[in-house]
């Protein structure tokens, strides 16, 4: 009769490794507002709260920073959630009548890391 140490050796079991996946994130982009001379800053606020879900103080406070140097970031998101928003907000601000206009830009690659 064998022993069990050579019945060890035949029981038959196969050992698969696999492949750690490593997942790379995805590329953020910047939704940035333009200031203009037309659109009203309660509107901007509003556009805010609703669409980018900042409080009512962030909302004041990034349309104050739009306004006093012509741009500002109003979020980052995904490419397709990014490009989501900036549609929505342009059909709000025609539907109200009002020129905003949004941009995106990716983000910095290194910017994320430090988070």
């Amino acid at each position: 009769m064998p022993s069990e140490e050579d019945h060890g050796s035949d029981l038959g079991i196969v050992v698969e490794t696999k492949k750690k996946t490593r997942l790379k994130r995805p590329r953020l982009f910047r939704i940035l507002m333009h200031n203009d001379d037309y659109t009203t800053r309660d509107f901007v606020v509003y556009v805010l709260q609703s669409v980018f879900h900042h409080s009512e103080g962030e909302s004041v406070k990034i349309m104050l920073h739009v306004h006093n140097t012509g741009s500002g970031v109003a979020g980052v998101f995904t490419r397709e959630v990014a490009e989501t928003k900036v549609a929505k907000v342009q059909r709000l601000a025609e539907q109200n009548g009002f020129p905003l206009r949004l941009s995106m830009e990716p983000e910095s690659e290194t910017s994320g890391e430090n988070e």
